[in-house]
């Protein structure tokens, strides 16, 4: 996927579908995406009722502008039951918790376009996010992000990744290899690497919250999921490029045209050479800095 055709997802945050006083307030938070949340955050005797407010919820939260995911159950009656009653106008993706094979992925595609084409709906238009959870989505991650059109993000789910392979709890820097191969499978199939080092269930503690963000920034990740309002802010300033970087940014790709259009090969700037991975990455920032400032909520 082009980059200009990813989402701009800084920050996504859950929503249980039930929490009314949560609904109403999700779209003044800032956030660029509310994950609508059918599982965990959702009780068992809860899910029935979760399915038949999402009409109302997908109106509400998303009245400011903010992207719509929704996050589904696994288990297969439920994740059919779901996905009937979230394949909506308004939503933009859905998030399909522990998935484990390309396989997976293919039957929740094609049940996704039945039911656009039964409502009318563009097809192919609601993406996918996907989240990494358990060993074998792990060890099967590269063939799962190429297997629809449809994927737009993956991601390592921590808490329940790090349950399944034995941790007492989350460990940032056992777990963060994982990530690593999970951000170069995404990379290669062109879609977006969410999350950051750490948990996303500790929302306390806001300055251990802000330099895992900016950490996961450093490695090159897109944006993360939060649990916390408090939280956003801290996404969206984390992964957003700042001034001075896209002030640099401009220097160089205007130094490095110039010298194009002279006939030179690479250049210097700031005592360094200027090559083409180089230049990539600042037209990368200046364009994401673009692109954050067209955002209806910016």
């Amino acid at each position: 996927m082009d980059t200009a055709e990813q989402p701009m997802w800084r920050s996504l945050l859950f929503v249980p579908a039930t929490a009314e006083r949560f609904v109403a307030k999700a779209h003044t938070r800032g956030a660029d995406g509310i994950i609508i949340d059918l599982e965990d955050a959702v009780a068992p005797d809860e899910k029935p009722r979760a399915r038949s407010l999402l009409p109302k919820v997908i109106a509400e939260t998303g009245q400011a502008g903010a992207d719509i995911l929704v996050r589904i159950n696994r288990p297969w009656r439920m994740a059919i039951a779901d996905l009937e009653a979230s394949i909506l106008e308004g939503v933009s993706a859905i998030v399909l918790t522990k998935t484990e094979s390309a396989e997976h992925v293919v039957f929740v595609d094609e049940v996704m376009s039945e039911l656009e084409a039964e409502r009318g709906l563009e097809p192919g238009a609601i993406g996918l996010f996907v989240l990494i959870e358990t060993a074998k989505g792990y060890l099967n991650v590269r063939e799962i992000v190429h297997a629809s059109p449809r994927l737009r993000a993956v991601s390592v789910g921590m808490e329940d990744f790090a349950d399944v392979i034995g941790m007492p709890e989350v460990d940032t820097e056992a777990i963060l290899g994982f990530n690593r191969e999970v951000h170069v499978a995404a990379r290669e199939a062109g879609i977006l690497m969410m999350g950051y080092p750490g948990s996303i269930a500790d929302f306390s503690d806001l300055d251990l919250f802000r330099n895992n963000i900016r950490r996961a920034r450093r490695l090159g990740f897109d944006g993360g999921p939060c649990i916390h309002p408090a939280q956003v802010a801290i996404l969206n300033e984390g992964f957003s490029p700042s001034e001075a970087e896209v002030a640099r940014a401009e220097k160089i790709i205007a130094l490095y045209d110039k010298a194009k259009s002279d006939g030179a090969g690479a250049v210097a700037f700031e005592g360094k050479m200027i090559d083409e991975p180089v230049v990539r990455r600042a037209q990368r920032t200046h364009a994401r800095s673009r692109r954050i400032k067209s955002k209806p909520s910016a």
